[in-house]
């Protein structure tokens, strides 16, 4: 199953065993899927629900993944069974939360997972049926996993495959944060010595949908060349960076390594070197 689904696609799928959640991000969230949401979603937070966010950035970044036994009740909690066909969409195609459901999910053991491709957006432009206020679901018997299944890479490892020349560290924000000319987010301007910037926004086209899976194929085939082939990416907390390895994931590469404490880890983390370029 492709990992990405369009609008028209997702308007005329099967309804058996359908779950789609909502991970759009915001102050009013919550709100904004009480009042208007694709029929039948269930809202999936990424700050309590994606993520279990501790006391000190510097030891996990602002983003750590929540446990498997946490994420087990949450997808109870919102009626997820083994055999859903899960369909997962934000308001920025991906970048926001939708990616990082996507990697939790995939990570989870789950195998029917995609992300909506243009988000809330295309789907209302699609004619996707809406709805609003609460919807009404079953609890779900909880799944029993004790770890994450797919690649994940601690700080230290970043530091020894850099030092090692052994890994691609890519660095998916926007090209002006990782040249430190401006951080609006974490505390530091700046990137990883040895990373390199590739951004997430470079996997979209001129309508804000992804490359079709050739272009991706090619254009980071054309990016890696001659590098180490094993990736670790990372992008500010370790969810944007999912938009990225969902990219990967559409071109047909092997799953790459997530670095989940990412820059806002890095950056916090004492004695740790910050490049620049500004």
């Amino acid at each position: 199953m492709s990992p990405i689904i369009s609008s028209s696609q997702l308007k005329n799928i099967s309804k058996d065993h359908l779950v789609i959640l909502d991970a759009r991000v915001g102050k009013e969230v919550k709100q904004n899927y009480f009042d208007k949401h694709i029929k039948g979603a269930r809202f999936i937070d990424l700050d309590t629900d994606l993520a279990e966010i501790g006391e000190n950035a510097a030891f996990g970044g602002r983003h750590p993944l929540p446990t498997p036994e946490k994420f087990a009740e949450t997808l109870s909690n919102l009626g997820v069974t083994e055999d859903a066909h899960i369909v997962v969409y934000d308001d920025k195609n991906g970048s926001n939360a939708a990616a990082r459901a996507w990697w939790m999910l995939r990570s989870f053991g789950f195998e029917n997972v995609q992300v909506l491709d243009g988000g809330i957006q295309a789907a209302e432009k699609e004619g996707v049926e809406f709805s609003s206020g609460e919807e009404i679901f079953e609890k779900a018997p909880l799944i029993n996993r004790i770890d994450w299944s797919l690649p994940v890479s601690s700080l230290e490892n970043v530091e020894n495959e850099l030092n090692n020349n052994s890994s691609t560290v890519v660095d998916v924000r926007d090209a002006y944060r990782y040249r430190g000319e401006s951080e609006p987010i974490d505390l530091v301007a700046g990137h990883i010595p040895g990373a390199i910037n590739i951004p997430f926004s470079e996997n979209l086209d001129e309508n804000g949908l992804f490359l079709s899976p050739e272009a991706l194929k090619e254009k980071y085939s054309q990016l890696l060349e001659n590098k180490p082939e094993h990736l670790i990416i990372h992008c500010g907390s370790g969810v944007t960076a999912c938009h990225t390895i969902l990219a990967l994931a559409h071109a047909g590469f092997d799953t790459p390594n997530l670095y989940v404490g990412s820059w806002s880890e890095w950056s916090r983390r004492e004695g740790k070197e910050v490049a620049k370029e500004a």
